[in-house]
């Protein structure tokens, strides 16, 4: 609607225009058009009546009647218009009908309002004078009747407002709450969108949850099996290698891949447990960066389990089996973590020493040394002293790297170095070239290894490089910020 009152290609409510011409639905047309047809009778009989009146052709004043009266079938396209020719008839007092509806429906539109209040004035103006001027003819015409003064003008105003004011009125509630309405569904329709992007951008966090959850989960059991997995073939290597020349060591290596056979299975049976339980997923629901410590707080409990029966299964090899495993407390007195305190579980520093010990038995020429201290020093500290997720991610760094080593360079010597700084931690795992002499053990590689050991340090804030030495040999080193000290 313009400043002129003329509709631009909506209906009464906004609706877009569907109707004929200018009308949004067929049921407003036929209304307008029966409310015109009532407005030219009505001014038609009332241009005869004053043509009468005023001694002129009667015909005259019905063809007034007949063009002024069909000029409310505009009235939802030009409210001004209608208002203003119903205001040119008012001294020919017809179009009373034409007058309300017009009213009515100005005030009800989109017009400014000072439009309607200026319009609104003349009709009352041109009904106050019209009928002063005849009221006080017909007081004249009457000499037996002398009102006082005040009563003409009082009785012309008041006619005046009463034709006026309640079309008005009622127009502009009208208006008002339709426009509430509008507003009150431009919203809905508004929250109804942002709810649909909100769902949608809810589904695609998910759908990365989901995605990052798998990749996690993949390499953290890619991590506490494919390592102890390795050991086993190592074992079996050498067992097959001795198996006729020295029985005694042949019996030990049996026993130990029996014992990697038992821990493996079982910490891969505790993480499918974990996945396929209701208490699994709803940690998965929750926090999607719970679920790898989840499962390597299963991995270290079922590390510890697989120890302890293997050296009650095991007597014969009763010193090998009490080693720790690389994923739980040492067996020599450690005491399992609570189930229920995941971040406080799992691998942490003061189990290198162990796992590195593994490697050796699987005859691995490794060192290790802390802060540039030989191993044998006090310098490793028997308790934990950085977050658990950061002592975690050194371990399953060194775990890896010693892996790797195991596959592709047998035989080669490995030095790992543990270094303690202001504010950071590294580590650094180095190998030389492999030995000719050496057998491959033919080990497959998946080409995980390396990329999950990058995503664990990246995901911490830290910086992580690989790549061959000048002598033909592998170095790993990550730097991770380590200022959360807990003890």
């Amino acid at each position: 609607m313009t400043a002129t009152g003329a509709s631009e290609g909506v209906g009464a409510r906004g609706a877009p225009v569907t109707g004929p011409w200018w009308w949004a639905r067929r049921r407003s047309a036929v209304l307008d058009v029966f409310l015109a047809a009532a407005s030219t009778v009505e001014c038609a009989f009332e241009g005869a009546r004053f043509a009468e009146g005023a001694q002129l052709p009667e015909l005259l004043g019905i063809l007034l009647g007949l063009l002024a009266g069909p000029v409310l079938l505009l009235r939802r396209r030009w409210p001004v218009v209608v208002v203003l020719v119903s205001i040119a008839v008012i001294p020919a007092e017809m179009g009373g009908l034409l007058s309300t509806v017009g009213l009515y429906t100005l005030a009800a539109s989109e017009v400014p309002r000072r439009i309607t209040g200026l319009l609104a004035g003349m009709t009352v103006t041109g009904t106050l004078v019209t009928t002063f001027l005849s009221l006080r003819q017909d007081v004249a015409a009457q000499e037996d009747f002398q009102p006082p003064m005040w009563l003409i003008p009082a009785m012309s105003l008041a006619l005046g407002l009463v034709l006026t004011a309640p079309p008005v009125l009622w127009g502009l509630y009208v208006g008002a709450r339709r426009r509430l309405v509008e507003s009150l569904r431009e919203r809905a329709d508004g929250l109804e969108r942002e709810l649909s992007l909100l769902a949608d951008r809810a589904e695609e966090r998910a759908e990365w949850a989901r995605n990052e959850e798998r990749t996690r989960i993949a390499r953290e059991m890619h991590d506490v099996v494919a390592h102890r997995v390795s050991l086993m073939v190592v074992h079996a290597a050498a067992l097959q290698a001795v198996a006729l020349k020295d029985p005694e060591k042949a019996s030990k290596n049996a026993g130990l891949v029996g014992d990697m056979g038992r821990q493996a299975l079982t910490e891969l049976r505790e993480m499918l447990g974990v996945l396929r339980t209701a208490d699994g997923a709803a940690v998965r629901s929750a926090a999607v960066t719970g679920a790898p410590e989840r499962l390597a707080a299963v991995a270290s409990r079922a590390g510890a389990k697989a120890t302890v029966q293997a050296q009650s299964s095991e007597p014969s090899v009763n010193k090998v089996a009490a080693e720790p495993s690389d994923d739980g407390d040492p067996a020599g007195g450690a005491s399992v973590p609570a189930a229920g305190d995941a971040d406080s579980e799992g691998p942490y520093l003061a189990e290198l020493a162990d796992l590195v010990g593994q490697s050796r038995a699987a005859g691995m020429v490794v060192e290790l040394t802390v802060d540039g201290v030989a191993e044998g020093e006090p310098a490793v500290s028997a308790g934990r002293r950085y977050a658990p997720r950061v002592e975690r991610t050194v371990y399953r760094v060194v775990q890896e790297a010693l892996t790797n080593v195991h596959k592709h360079a047998p035989g080669a010597r490995a030095r790992v170095r543990l270094a303690h700084r202001d504010g950071e931690l590294a580590v650094q795992v180095e190998n030389g070239p492999c030995e000719g002499g050496t057998a491959d053990a033919g080990l497959p590689s998946g080409g995980n290894g390396l990329v999950g050991m990058r995503e664990r340090v990246t995901a911490l804030g830290g910086v992580f490089v690989s790549g061959p030495t000048d002598a033909g040999g592998f170095r790993v080193s990550a730097v991770l910020p380590a200022s959360h000290v807990v003890g």
